[in-house]
């Protein structure tokens, strides 16, 4: 299947995406200390490549990856190369990002993260993304449709039509790149066995396991333990959620 990139369309392949609701897929990432072992991109790439693969198999339109965000200085401090952007800077940002993908006629988009999403919790740069989409959407409706929108009898189907493609709080959604049962299922930590493993077997050039001895991090002993093989099965799970997840 060819793979189609935003960033490398033309108008004709933007009409075909959005005529047929293609599916559009940002990853969402950070540049964050990863212990001296794993590369700063590391929720970047897993997110992407994990995509990469998807669209061998699924139709798909890879648009631009966010790579600064709200990363935080929770596992490292300013010094250590963690790029960190406030949420409201960065929520700012996104809100114009998704305005205009929705300007343009987008009405499938995905963001996929792999970064403090344990559990499938809700964290800053999660709720960040999640805000701006829901903000984009209204204001978005309200400057198409006009104040009071919801309560015209256009909308009188609305609860029918809640999470699927007619319901307008459904066009941009924020997913991990692991669900909770496929976490649970593989196992998931930060630059750790688990996240180590995910992230040797989509691009082992950005592991370098003899490099665990130059500092010492409670979260980083266990990935003495990560193997491709276990790596290839997190991929396998993660693979079979997100096709089952992105319609």
């Amino acid at each position: 299947m060819k793979k189609m990139y935003l960033t490398k369309s033309f108008p004709r392949e933007i009409a075909y995406v959005k005529e047929n609701r293609i599916p559009v897929i940002i990853c969402g990432g950070t540049v964050e200390y990863h212990g001296p072992h794993c590369a700063y991109g590391c929720d970047t790439l897993v997110a992407e490549g994990l995509i990469e693969k998807l669209a061998e198999e699924k139709e798909l339109m890879i648009a631009p990856s966010i790579h600064y965000s709200p990363s935080s200085y929770a596992v490292a401090d300013e010094t250590s190369g963690t790029v960190h952007i406030e949420e409201d800077v960065f929520e700012a940002y996104l809100f114009q990002v998704f305005t205009n993908l929705l300007n343009a006629g987008f009405r499938n988009i995905y963001v996929v993260i792999h970064h403090q999403f344990e559990q499938e919790n809700l964290m800053p740069m999660t709720l960040s993304y999640m805000k701006a989409a829901k903000r984009a959407t209204m204001r978005y409706l309200e400057k198409t449709q006009g104040q009071g929108w919801w309560g015209s009898e256009s909308y009188k189907s609305y609860y029918e039509n809640l999470g699927g493609g007619d319901d307008p709080f459904s066009w941009i959604q924020v997913i991990p790149t692991m669900s909770t049962e496929v976490q649970n299922a593989t196992g998931y930590d930060h630059a750790g066995k688990y996240e180590c493993s995910i992230l040797m077997s989509l691009y082992p050039e950005a592991v370098d396991l003899p490099r665990l001895g130059d500092i010492d991090h409670w979260f980083t002993k266990s990935a003495a333990e990560a193997s491709t093989e276990i790596g290839d099965e997190m991929v396998k799970q993660s693979l079979a959620y997100l096709k089952e997840r992105i319609k």
